[in-house]
């Protein structure tokens, strides 16, 4: 990558970082905080997940309108998954917490496994996969250290 391009994409990496600093803080509250700051930690975390999840799905609707003709089956299909990270994330939400962070963690994993696929990986930017890795591991590991927290630690 040259320096201009490393320029280019210094703004999604610094907002990227940004963005796990929600989880990375939840999930250390979970752990480190009185009881009642760790139960409220575990909630904003699942709910941060459903916001981020959610978002994820709209970067795919973009894509969508933004590169493939209206009414292609790639149009279709890209429109259709960009909203099942939403209805993953939306009744996540009214669910027990560890039961919300593992079908959150899943929508993550989905969204990341679909982005690495032919069609995904020929229209997404090389900067953007491999932020999205990087962001993506690091959301699945917090996703982890809260199941965790909340199925042996009680």
């Amino acid at each position: 990558m040259t320096a201009e391009e490393m320029q280019r994409v210094r703004l999604p990496l610094w907002l990227g970082l940004a963005g796990l600093s929600p989880y990375i803080v939840c999930v250390v509250s979970a752990y480190l905080l009185p009881m009642r700051w760790q139960a409220l930690a575990v909630e904003v975390f699942v709910t941060f997940g459903a916001i981020v999840l959610s978002f994820l799905g709209g970067v795919h609707w973009g894509v969508a309108i933004s590169l493939d003709r209206c009414g292609t089956r790639d149009f279709n299909a890209r429109l259709m998954m960009s909203v099942v990270p939403g209805l993953l994330a939306w009744p996540a939400l009214m669910l027990d917490y560890t039961e919300a962070a593992a079908i959150l963690m899943i929508g993550f994993w989905l969204v990341r496994l679909y982005e690495c696929q032919q069609d995904s990986a020929e229209r997404l930017p090389g900067w953007y996969q491999g932020l999205r890795k990087l962001l993506n591991t690091v959301v699945i590991l917090c996703h982890l250290a809260i199941m965790a927290r909340l199925t042996l630690l009680g």
